[in-house]
Protein backbone atom coordinates (compact mmCIF):
# COMPACT_ATOMS: atom_id res chain seq x y z
CA UNK A 1 0.00 0.00 0.00
CA UNK A 2 2.70 1.91 0.01
CA UNK A 3 1.59 3.82 -3.16
CA UNK A 4 -1.06 5.85 -1.20
CA UNK A 5 1.55 7.38 0.91
CA UNK A 6 1.81 11.10 0.39
CA UNK A 7 -0.78 11.40 -2.68
CA UNK A 8 -4.02 12.33 -1.74
CA UNK A 9 -4.19 15.57 0.08
CA UNK A 10 -5.28 15.18 3.71
CA UNK A 11 -7.46 17.87 2.99
CA UNK A 12 -9.27 15.94 0.41
CA UNK A 13 -9.26 12.67 2.94
CA UNK A 14 -11.66 15.00 5.12
CA UNK A 15 -13.82 16.57 2.40
CA UNK A 16 -13.99 12.52 1.70
CA UNK A 17 -14.68 10.97 5.26
CA UNK A 18 -17.18 14.33 5.81
CA UNK A 19 -19.05 13.39 2.91
CA UNK A 20 -19.52 9.61 4.06
CA UNK A 21 -20.43 11.00 7.63
CA UNK A 22 -22.71 13.02 6.13
CA UNK A 23 -23.85 9.84 4.22
CA UNK A 24 -23.69 7.24 7.50
CA UNK A 25 -26.05 10.15 8.94
CA UNK A 26 -28.79 9.28 6.83
CA UNK A 27 -28.83 5.37 7.08
CA UNK A 28 -27.97 5.16 10.96
CA UNK A 29 -30.28 6.60 13.91
CA UNK A 30 -28.58 10.33 15.06
CA UNK A 31 -28.28 11.37 18.28
CA UNK A 32 -30.73 14.22 18.88
CA UNK A 33 -29.17 16.81 21.04
CA UNK A 34 -30.22 19.54 22.36
CA UNK A 35 -29.35 22.88 20.23
CA UNK A 36 -27.78 23.85 22.94
CA UNK A 37 -24.96 21.55 23.31
CA UNK A 38 -25.24 21.31 19.31
CA UNK A 39 -23.97 24.47 19.23
CA UNK A 40 -22.03 24.72 21.97
CA UNK A 41 -19.61 21.57 20.29
CA UNK A 42 -19.39 22.52 16.44
CA UNK A 43 -18.38 26.09 17.55
CA UNK A 44 -16.15 24.39 20.01
CA UNK A 45 -14.80 22.17 17.95
CA UNK A 46 -14.90 24.53 15.28
CA UNK A 47 -12.54 27.23 17.01
CA UNK A 48 -10.27 24.40 18.15
CA UNK A 49 -9.99 23.20 14.52
CA UNK A 50 -9.21 26.62 13.29
CA UNK A 51 -6.57 27.19 16.14
CA UNK A 52 -4.58 24.04 15.28
CA UNK A 53 -4.82 23.93 11.38
CA UNK A 54 -4.40 27.99 11.65
CA UNK A 55 -1.54 27.75 13.75
CA UNK A 56 0.02 25.42 11.97
CA UNK A 57 -0.01 26.84 8.69
CA UNK A 58 1.34 30.60 10.50
CA UNK A 59 4.18 28.47 11.90
CA UNK A 60 5.39 26.75 8.58
CA UNK A 61 4.78 30.43 6.96
CA UNK A 62 7.40 32.23 9.51
CA UNK A 63 10.11 29.29 8.87
CA UNK A 64 9.42 30.21 5.14
CA UNK A 65 9.53 26.39 4.48
CA UNK A 66 6.63 24.35 2.81
CA UNK A 67 3.13 23.97 3.45
CA UNK A 68 2.50 21.64 0.56
CA UNK A 69 1.78 17.62 2.60
CA UNK A 70 2.81 15.99 -0.77
CA UNK A 71 6.52 17.10 -0.44
CA UNK A 72 7.82 16.86 2.63
CA UNK A 73 11.28 16.66 1.43
CA UNK A 74 11.38 20.22 -0.18
CA UNK A 75 10.74 21.07 3.69
CA UNK A 76 13.49 23.82 4.59
CA UNK A 77 13.43 24.45 7.69
CA UNK A 78 12.07 21.92 10.94
CA UNK A 79 9.62 23.77 12.95
CA UNK A 80 9.42 23.60 16.82
CA UNK A 81 8.44 26.54 18.16
CA UNK A 82 4.82 27.77 18.15
CA UNK A 83 2.10 25.18 18.63
CA UNK A 84 4.54 23.28 17.63
CA UNK A 85 5.82 22.50 20.95
CA UNK A 86 2.41 20.78 22.05
CA UNK A 87 1.77 18.58 18.71
CA UNK A 88 3.83 17.64 15.33
CA UNK A 89 0.51 17.56 13.51
CA UNK A 90 -1.37 20.84 14.21
CA UNK A 91 -2.70 21.01 11.19
CA UNK A 92 -4.06 17.19 11.20
CA UNK A 93 -5.72 17.78 14.91
CA UNK A 94 -7.52 20.75 13.44
CA UNK A 95 -8.53 18.75 10.48
CA UNK A 96 -9.90 15.68 13.48
CA UNK A 97 -11.43 18.90 15.17
CA UNK A 98 -13.66 19.85 12.20
CA UNK A 99 -14.47 16.23 11.64
CA UNK A 100 -15.80 16.42 15.39
CA UNK A 101 -17.54 20.03 14.60
CA UNK A 102 -19.26 17.65 11.69
CA UNK A 103 -20.47 14.55 13.90
CA UNK A 104 -21.79 16.97 16.13
CA UNK A 105 -23.67 19.35 14.07
CA UNK A 106 -24.95 15.40 11.92
CA UNK A 107 -25.55 14.06 15.28
CA UNK A 108 -23.56 11.06 14.08
CA UNK A 109 -22.04 8.68 16.57
CA UNK A 110 -20.79 6.68 13.66
CA UNK A 111 -18.89 9.47 12.50
CA UNK A 112 -16.81 8.86 15.20
CA UNK A 113 -15.73 5.13 13.41
CA UNK A 114 -14.75 7.61 10.07
CA UNK A 115 -13.06 10.29 12.72
CA UNK A 116 -10.94 7.17 13.45
CA UNK A 117 -10.86 5.88 10.06
CA UNK A 118 -9.13 9.76 9.16
CA UNK A 119 -6.66 9.45 11.97
CA UNK A 120 -5.26 5.71 10.55
CA UNK A 121 -5.23 6.42 7.31
CA UNK A 122 -3.67 9.93 8.30
CA UNK A 123 -1.18 8.51 10.45
CA UNK A 124 -0.14 5.53 7.68
CA UNK A 125 -0.16 7.14 4.56
CA UNK A 126 0.76 10.56 5.59
CA UNK A 127 2.39 11.23 9.13
CA UNK A 128 4.81 7.81 8.65
CA UNK A 129 6.06 9.20 5.17
CA UNK A 130 6.70 12.59 6.32
CA UNK A 131 8.28 11.17 9.31
CA UNK A 132 11.14 9.13 7.34
CA UNK A 133 11.49 12.27 5.45
CA UNK A 134 12.31 15.04 7.86
CA UNK A 135 14.39 12.25 9.61
CA UNK A 136 16.60 12.00 5.90
CA UNK A 137 16.14 15.78 6.41
CA UNK A 138 16.95 16.85 9.69
CA UNK A 139 18.39 13.45 11.41
CA UNK A 140 19.33 13.87 14.96
CA UNK A 141 17.23 17.23 15.55
CA UNK A 142 14.18 15.37 14.34
CA UNK A 143 15.05 12.47 16.42
CA UNK A 144 15.53 14.75 19.39
CA UNK A 145 12.29 16.49 18.71
CA UNK A 146 10.29 13.01 18.12
CA UNK A 147 11.52 12.27 21.26
CA UNK A 148 9.85 15.08 23.23
CA UNK A 149 6.41 15.87 21.44
CA UNK A 150 3.82 14.20 20.53
CA UNK A 151 2.46 13.10 17.44
CA UNK A 152 -0.89 14.03 17.73
CA UNK A 153 -1.75 15.63 21.62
Amino acid sequence: MKFLENKIPPPLVAILIAAGMWWLSIITPVILLTSTLKITLVITFMIAGIFFALSGVISFRLANTTVNPLKPDKASALVTSGIYQFTRNPMYVGFVAFLFAWASYLGSAWGVVLIMMYVAYIQRFQIAPEERALTVLFKDEFSNYKKQVRTWL
